[in-house]
């Protein structure tokens, strides 16, 4: 390995950080090491709170329970977005999407990605998606899938996130373990040079075995032909149609499922981990 290398940015740049110096990041680093609370509470002030919390942290490393903020109300998707549009960023980019050729790019503005994240939780509440079910959502890094993450979130669904170029009996595995009540995915997938991956039709062979599945909601990313099962498929911009643009976010407890992720599953089962809000 080569030697290591630091690069000062220039004043003017650095100013404009958060934490714009080493001694103020050092300064905070040590502060949250001799007094955690203390410091992520100074931390999480940042944030809104529907109602503020009864204790900072509870853990109990024996037994592995942690519990951060608890008794607070907040929501996830209305911090990343609500908030900036109503303190004036709404007209600021908040997303930047390249796709797989370098001409093809998208940019959301707060505002925008605010109405496209309320109008698919629309979508899923039309769907009988509710507080506390789980939604799946496997794709690749399209604007779609930040959509729906935070639509998820939105709601009270927790999302299930399964890797893109994972094969049918890996997202199947991941959809039975969490009784995924909705898919989502996409036609077909783009990588390097490699076009339409087949990620509809792994879809279709991973449900065949997915019992709580009740709905496959599809984003028609390259148009390719893929088989509709007309009684459970539908096309995203089709669920989206005619659906209103505002939706109010849950209120959320700060120890509420947010997302589960699993582990890769090479040293065996893959293992799911749950995220609180």
């Amino acid at each position: 390995m080569g030697m290591k290398k630091s690069y000062i940015p220039n004043t003017k740049f650095s100013s404009n950080a958060h934490i714009n110096t080493m001694e103020k990041y050092r300064g905070m680093y040590e502060q949250s090491i001799k007094d955690p609370d203390q410091f992520w509470e100074e931390q999480a002030k940042r944030l809104s709170w529907y109602e503020s919390w009864k204790s900072v942290s509870d853990y109990d490393f024996i037994d592995g329970k942690i519990e951060w903020f608890k008794g607070g109300k907040l929501n996830a998707s209305y911090n990343c977005l609500d908030r900036h549009v109503e303190n004036g960023y709404g007209e600021d980019v908040a997303l930047i999407w390249e796709g797989n050729d370098p001409h093809q790019s998208k940019k959301f503005t707060y505002i925008e990605l605010l109405q496209e994240v309320s109008q698919f939780s629309n979508a899923l509440k039309d769907l009988g998606v509710n507080k506390g079910d789980r939604v799946c959502l496997y794709m690749q890094m399209i604007p779609e899938l930040a959509i729906a993450v935070l639509a998820c979130a939105r709601i009270g669904a927790i999302h299930s996130v399964v890797f893109g170029a994972f094969s049918s009996d890996s997202l199947r595995d991941r959809i039975n373990d969490s009784e995924c009540k909705i898919l989502v995915t996409q036609d077909t997938g783009v990588r390097g040079t490699k076009q339409n991956i087949n990620m509809k039709s792994n879809a279709d062979n991973a449900i065949y075995n997915t019992p709580s599945i009740e709905h496959v909601i599809v984003v028609r990313r390259t148009g390719e032909s893929v088989f509709m099962d007309p009684h459970r498929d539908i096309w995203w911009h089709e669920a989206i149609s005619g659906v209103g643009i505002k939706c109010e976010p849950e209120v959320m407890d700060a120890e509420d499922p947010l997302f589960i992720l699993y582990t890769s599953g090479s040293t065996g089962k893959p293992k799911g981990v749950l995220h609180t809000t």
